[in-house]
């Protein structure tokens, strides 16, 4: 993955709903949450912080809902979870 990028996808509103929902049920849940923008799989770590932003900037208005976490995190937490598995399975 690239060091620095931004992808960005636009959701109709019952869409984007229905991610928040989605997301809001796996983050109550403690668990990972993983979603496919503009054909890349994001995995989110269950410990990513999350926060609300609002701009005002050449006469438009944004509010951003944002989860950050450090790079890598989330993929490395899926590579330790497949070795878990296999050390288990290994074990069985």
């Amino acid at each position: 993955m690239d060091a620095n990028r931004e992808i960005e996808k636009d959701y109709s509103l019952t869409e984007f709903v229905a991610e928040l929902r989605r997301l809001a049920d796996t983050l109550e849940s403690n668990e990972r949450f993983s979603i496919q923008i503009d054909e890349e799989d994001v995995q989110v770590p269950e410990h990513a912080i999350a926060s609300i932003a609002y701009e005002i900037e050449d006469g438009r208005a944004e509010i951003e809902f944002q989860l950050t976490w450090e790079a890598g995190e989330a993929e490395g937490d899926v590579e330790n979870d497949k070795d878990e598995d296999e050390n288990e399975e290994a074990a069985a």
